[in-house]
């Protein structure tokens, strides 16, 4: 996700996984997002549609 940066919001998740052979539900991926976001990973900046954004990695 970081690779790739900008703003990810459900459709983009699962483009990304359909693109890799995986066949995910919209609630999936919004659990997904929700686990990154409590491990720090993602910022959630809107929530309606949902949009979190990759957080700064730390060097």
């Amino acid at each position: 996700m970081r690779a790739l940066g900008g703003i990810w919001d459900p459709a983009r998740g699962m483009t990304i996984l359909r693109d890799t052979g995986f066949d995910p539900t919209e609630k999936y991926v919004r659990r997904i997002y929700r686990d990154l976001a409590d491990a720090g990973l993602l910022t959630k900046i809107q929530d309606r549609p949902v949009q979190y954004r990759t957080t700064e990695q730390l060097h």
